[in-house]
């Protein structure tokens, strides 16, 4: 990942946008990156910790584009369908594992 590539990604049990905040060859374990919070329709804020640094195997997607700025992401129309369609798999994932570990409980 170049500076500034924007990707969809796992950050502490969520799917959001990153930003890679440096350049990384591609056997790099460890991403440096900045995480984005959704704000409305295609709009992204840098969230409340600006700040990661994530497995590389965290990486759901990564977009043809870059971005230099780091305080707001307007994604395309196809980028920003491809991030609700991760959200949604990732979310239905999780409540399918509730699902199973509460039905296990009684």
């Amino acid at each position: 990942m170049n500076h500034g590539t924007v990707a969809v990604a796992l950050v502490q049990h969520q799917v959001m946008i990153i930003q890679a905040c440096r350049s990384h060859a591609r056997h790099d374990r460890w991403l440096d990156v900045y995480t984005y919070v959704p704000f409305g329709d295609r709009l992204f804020l840098a969230s409340p910790v600006p700040y990661a640094r994530i497995a590389s195997s965290d990486v759901l997607a990564i977009f043809p584009f870059r971005t230099p700025t780091t305080d707001m992401i307007e994604l395309s129309e196809q980028a920003y369908q491809e991030f609700l369609g991760l959200s949604a798999k990732h979310q239905l994932k999780c409540e399918n594992m509730w699902r199973r570990w509460k039905a296990r409980r009684h």
